[in-house]
């Protein structure tokens, strides 16, 4: 008999962490499970890559509200969800005052507090496995019966302001805790030390005939003598504004670089760091784009300059390209490559990076040495789905 999974995520728009749900479920085995995905709200240009074979809970209005605008939810009367989620942006506000190390990564607790108990249960099956693909993990842990329940990390810990409190009773309910990598296992275990039995690492599934198919759909002009490249969403963590003050060092330098930026989100810090560095014409933001393989495969070299990460999904599928690649010494960059076979890690300050990259460019035997050892290297990691199966 098979066993039966859920799955649970908030939508599927474009980003690392809906891309790895997506080589998550491309992986499973559905002779011996059946899989039960479901989506808060059922928007994102991902929607179109869920495979056939998963079964797509059917939208449930209410959960629709933890992601819309708070006026539009009053105005449908759900005025209990909106007042939750007004009071936790409140409670965020006044814990961000309080706590200054890191970005503010509250807020996603006090909403899940504040509104789970207005929302109905997803269904009435008992499931044997279900999982909180993203946080906050109120909803699996209050609203989904399974026998078995996990939790995943997608983020470095050690980088970000929480109410460790109200999270550990979210955390804490769950059987099992998995990381992307060991480091971002290490890191949670630095905030949550009574939760270390749990956490188990579960490396993100990428599909690689997907990614390789997925970028032969086109060839983008590139107009650049040395074409950089960088995917993500526009947001501090990411570090895009850094990155053009790199670009701009490089360019000083001598180098005839464009550096082309593929993402969304707040794009006018991106764009008043160009204007600050002078880099119109070297720091090229290219918007948000649905398929971006076919850019990775027309670049040069893949840079994450990000300040923080979990582990870049981008970075792996650059790889799978054959892409050079080069990352910022971030906390846990040394779970994402090794440094000097499969790619390079460089200093996170802008002289620094900007020298390696500098580095790098200059030097192609060490280039083609990294597509070389790209080669022979799995960046699928579908076999990580076998340790999902023994959680069982």
């Amino acid at each position: 008999m098979k066993k039966r999974l859920l799955i649970s995520i908030q939508y599927m728009e474009i980003g690392g962490v809906e891309r790895s749900l997506l080589g998550l479920l491309d992986s499973f085995d559905y002779s011996r499970f059946d899989v039960d995905l479901f989506i808060y709200r059922h928007s994102g240009e991902l929607m179109q890559f869920i495979p056939s074979k998963v079964n797509l809970v059917p939208e449930i209005p209410a959960y629709t509200t933890l992601t819309r605008p708070i006026t539009q939810i009053a105005a449908e009367g759900y005025w209990r969800i909106a007042l939750g989620r007004l009071q936790a942006k409140y409670q965020a506000r006044r814990f961000g005052k309080r706590n200054t190390n890191g970005e503010n990564y509250s807020i996603y607790q006090y909403v899940a507090d504040a509104t789970t108990s207005y929302l109905p249960p997803i269904n009435d099956i008992v499931y044997d496995l279900a999982i909180s693909f993203i946080t906050p993990h109120n909803i699996v842990k209050d609203k989904v019966n399974a026998k078995c329940k996990v939790a995943w990390i997608h983020t470095d810990y050690s980088n970000i302001a929480i109410d460790v409190g109200r999270e550990l009773k979210s955390w804490g309910a769950y059987d099992y805790i998995a990381a992307i990598s060991k480091d971002a296992k290490k890191a949670f275990i630095s905030r949550f030390p009574s939760l270390s039995d749990k956490v188990v690492v579960i490396e993100n599934i990428l599909s690689v005939n997907f990614v390789r198919e997925q970028a032969l759909l086109q060839k983008p002009e590139l107009d650049a003598e040395i074409k950089l490249l960088t995917v993500g969403r526009f947001c501090y963590p990411k570090a895009l504004d850094q990155a053009v003050r790199i670009c701009a060092k490089l360019v000083e330098n001598g180098l005839p670089v464009k550096w082309y930026a593929i993402g969304y989100g707040d794009e006018d810090t991106v764009r008043n760091a160009i204007d600050e560095c002078g880099m119109h014409d070297h720091f090229i933001i290219l918007g948000k784009k649905m398929n971006p393989y076919p850019y990775i495969a027309a670049c040069d070299i893949y840079i994450q300059p990000s300040r923080y990460e979990g582990k870049a999904v981008t970075v792996r599928e650059a790889q799978i390209l054959g892409k050079p690649v080069v990352i910022t010494a971030f906390n846990t960059s040394a779970s994402q490559l090794i440094d000097g076979f499969d790619g390079l890690i460089v200093p996170m300050d802008i002289d620094g990076a900007a020298h390696g990259i500098q580095s790098l460019i200059e030097n192609k035997s060490l280039q083609e040495e990294f597509r070389k050892n790209m080669e022979i290297t799995d960046y699928g990691n579908s076999k990580e789905v076998e340790l999902i199966y023994r959680l069982l």
